[in-house]
């Protein structure tokens, strides 16, 4: 009864990727829901506050009520925080980051090539290789693995 094993279920790499990036779009779904809810019932309890009960009734900024900038702010907040979950998610995303990772990826790829063409342009190996061949064969007393 308790010495049943339980099935390991094995997962691919590109299945785990899929699955990681739908759980994280879900987490930033369901918070920005949260902040939502959290926004509605805020902005009512600071519109209760000032007008029902008449905390920082006298309080105005250019003529209007602290709670208005205070509710406009958050919205504001809010509207970013939105922005931020449906829209650069979706054009910076997982696929812009791979692409973007790829792209500079081949560009190293490209200046490591180079460098390398360079090095073997300034230091030949075929030179340093007849060099060290040939003092190997005329003198024994060089130990070859100090040549260059």
């Amino acid at each position: 009864m308790f010495s049943k094993k339980k099935e390991t279920v094995q997962i691919d790499a590109a299945q785990q990727a899929l699955y990681e990036h739908a759980r994280k779009r879900i987490v930033q779904k369901k918070r920005l829901f949260q902040h939502f809810v959290i926004f509605v019932v805020g902005a009512l309890l600071l519109i209760l506050l000032n007008l029902v009960l008449g905390v920082g009734k006298d309080i105005t900024l250019l003529g209007i009520d602290w709670f208005v900038f205070a509710v406009v702010l958050w919205a504001f907040l809010l509207i970013i925080h939105s922005c931020n979950v449906w829209l650069f998610t979706t054009f910076m995303g997982k696929e812009w980051t791979d692409r973007q990772m790829e792209r500079l990826i081949a560009k190293q790829k490209k200046e490591i090539a180079a460098l390398e063409e360079e090095v073997a342009m300034l230091y030949p190996t075929d030179e340093l290789l007849k060099k060290k061949a040939a003092a190997t064969t005329t003198d024994p007393k060089i130990d070859p693995k100090l040549l260059p």
